[in-house]
């Protein structure tokens, strides 16, 4: 008691304040214990995601370009979460689907492996095209089916993202090819059936008729012999389907050179010729 007032903690002689001070440091002990257990929680909760496969990864390659992945991970392969890609995309992986969805609008179902496409799988494109074969780190490589949204199909090897090799390529209209591709086109041996029922079977360079081959015409005519950039070029044999006969030398599609032409009558000219007409005679 001072002066009338009894203090609840007193402080002895010689310890002005002190008591004052054990008050303050009693306080702070509750929101130091309850600031150590939410750290105490947080690495909790960090240890069993980490121990439940979440992890952050960065793959580079040799190419230059990157992907980043913030995710489930299983045996070193992501299982779900989120990438990003060094050229801007981006990419969301649902584990209840197993949907690989693009920011783009694309989307891929199959395996992945060093976090990118790799295996068989199945990737629908924006345009509504959809390709279901063989991938290499993001590519379309090895054997696999393009079907595009206007209703043609391709069937057959791929290398770098394009037909390459053997394959099939069905068009919308009837058209069906089926021989060697490179970089996307037509070029080596090849039969090109059309659907009015002309067909061409022979060489190509590059989706051109270029080398031998034999085109047979709708209306029944048929030309064997060479072609040049798509056109009779070179030398060949041309019947027509009412029995005339030309064989000798072309030029772009013209009968141009020297030839000999033949009627159903019997009659035989060799010659020059020049855009199909006779220039003059033989010797």
């Amino acid at each position: 008691m001072n002066n009338g007032i009894f203090y609840e903690n007193p402080e002895p002689a010689g310890g002005e304040g002190r008591g004052f001070y054990r008050l303050r440091r009693k306080r702070r002990r509750p929101v130091l214990a309850a600031a150590v257990a939410a750290i105490a929680l947080c690495l909790a909760v960090a240890l069993v995601l980490v121990f439940c496969g979440l992890r952050y990864k960065k793959v580079s390659f040799d190419d230059g370009s990157w992907v980043k992945f913030f995710g489930i991970v299983r045996s070193g392969e992501p299982v779900s979460g989120r990438f990003t890609y060094s050229n801007g995309l981006k990419g969301a992986l649902s584990r209840s689907t197993g949907k690989l969805t693009y920011s783009n609008g694309d989307v891929y179902y199959g395996k992945l492996e060093n976090f990118r496409k790799n295996g068989v799988g199945s990737l629908s494109f924006s345009s509504e095209n959809i390709y279901t074969g063989i991938f290499v780190d993001d590519v379309m490589e090895g054997q696999g089916t393009l079907t595009y949204a206007n209703g043609d199909k391709y069937e057959g090897g791929f290398v770098n993202g394009r037909f390459s090799g053997s394959g099939v390529y069905t068009w919308k209209n009837g058209d069906r090819y089926e021989g060697s591709f490179r970089e996307g086109k037509k070029d080596g041996r090849g039969k090109l059936v059309f659907a009015n029922g002309a067909s061409y079977e022979g060489d190509y360079v590059l989706d051109r008729k270029e080398g031998t081959g034999v085109f047979v015409y709708a209306n029944g005519d048929r030309y064997e012999g060479t072609f040049k950039n798509d056109m009779r070029h070179g030398t060949g044999a041309y019947v027509w389907e009412n029995g005339e006969t030309y064989t000798g030398d072309f030029k772009e599609n013209a009968i141009t050179g020297r030839g000999t032409y033949t009627w159903p009558s019997g009659r035989v000219f060799t010659g020059e010729f020049l855009d199909g007409a006779i220039v003059r005679s033989g010797s």
